[in-house]
Formats: C-alpha cells, structure tokens, sequence
C-alpha cells in the first residue's frame, strides 16, 4: 500500500489544565462547592501561557475557579478566543454531604492507600460515585472530540475530571487514572487519534508543570483527591 492509499488519520489534541490553587476551603473537601481560586502567581501562568498552542478551541467546567484560571492565562499573554464555552460535564465530581467536611479527618477515616475518596463505584451520600463522573466526563469529550475533529482543545478543568480524562485514555482503565498525580495548574496532553477502521489515544504528558524549577512556585501542588500530610 502506498502512503497516498493509506487512510487517513486525523489527530485532535486534547490539553488539559487544572485550575488554580483554591485557598478559602479552611481544609476541606470543596468537590462542587463553587469557590474562588488564588491566581496571583503570574510567573506560573506565563509559563503555561507560552506551551498552550494558539487558535485553540477553549472550553471550561461550570465552576468559577476554572474561569478565573483561564482569565489568568489569557492575561499572562496567551490570546484570549473568541469564546470558551461552559461545559457542565466537566466539573469536578458532586461529593454530597462529604462536602464541607475536613479533609484530613476524611482521609483518616478511610482504608489506607486509598488513591481517592472511595471505590470508583461508591457514590458520596447525596452525590455521585467517580464512575459517575468518569462517564459524564468521557461523553463530553467523545462529543467535542467529534465536533473538533483535527484541533487543539484546551480545556479547564479539575484533578478528578482530568484524571477521568487520563482514564479514558488508557482505555477505559478508570483506576489506573487515579494513579496519576494532577496538580495546580499542571498541563496534560492526550492525543486522540481517528482512522476509518479504529480510535487510539496516545498520552503525550501527564501533570506537567512548566514552572517546577523554581523552588518559589511549590505552592501550586494541593491534593486533587484526598491525600493529606497530615491531620488538621
């Protein structure tokens, strides 16, 4: 077969940033509580501002602080699109009456090695499971995956939906997404690749932190699940 007889391929690259560092959660559980986040660090977002890629399709969660990140992009030099729309699927997992609740004394109470709130399949009383927000969360990105076909997509979003995303990717291996760390502000690129016969994924990087060398800027890494250091 000659290259001019292969089908072709057709690469959308999806690049993922968490929000910013929330400061206001007295130390707990936030989930879908809709807070501010802290984006005074301009030095972290012209870092992320310089390896996003222009005339990207933008698109965000619901919730605020994944706004105020993308403001902080854009303001750091990145140039600001057209339009970023909001897209409710991608908000970080309802964790009910969990949240409001400390969460180092959470953590404590549950198994040891847990890699995040509960088993994938355990709902939060009066709110949802991670397999929950794993599916809302891979519906969105099948759909937009399909709307922008060959595109960049940045997207904004939080350590649980990111880490969804990363689940995904591997095909499906939900837990196996739990693994990864996903920090403040932290870049992760998955690539979804599309031929007449088969999709694959590729994940170029996970958790990528172009700032990290400096030591000042350490404060951008808080738990995207519920690891602690240390009880409150």
């Amino acid at each position: 077969m000659s290259n001019a007889d292969k089908p072709k391929v057709v690469t959308t690259r999806w690049w993922w940033v968490r929000h910013a560092p929330v400061r206001s959660d007295g130390g707990n559980i936030y989930g879908q509580s809709d807070i501010a986040c802290d984006t005074s660090d301009l030095e972290v977002f012209e870092a992320v501002a310089k390896i996003l890629p222009r005339d990207a399709v933008w698109v965000s969660s619901n919730l605020m602080r994944t706004h105020q990140t993308a403001e902080a992009i854009w303001a750091a030099g990145y140039p600001k699109p057209a339009s970023m729309p909001w897209e409710a699927a991608f908000a970080e997992q309802h964790l009910g009456q969990w949240q409001g609740t400390n969460r180092a004394a959470f953590q404590a109470a549950r198994p040891a090695g847990s890699s995040w709130f509960a088993d994938i399949n355990e709902p939060a009383p009066g709110g949802e499971s991670f397999m929950d927000l794993y599916n809302r969360t891979k519906a969105a990105v099948d759909r937009l995956t399909q709307a922008h076909a060959g595109k960049d997509v940045v997207a904004v979003g939080h350590g649980g939906t990111i880490k969804a995303a990363v689940g995904l990717a591997l095909g499906g291996l939900v837990e196996k997404g739990l693994s990864f760390d996903i920090d403040n502000c932290s870049v992760t690129r998955l690539d979804h690749f599309a031929a007449p016969d088969r999709t694959v994924w590729r994940l170029p990087m996970v958790n990528q932190q172009p700032w990290i060398a400096d030591e000042r800027h350490k404060a951008m890494h808080q738990p995207a699940g519920p690891e602690v250091t240390k009880l409150a």
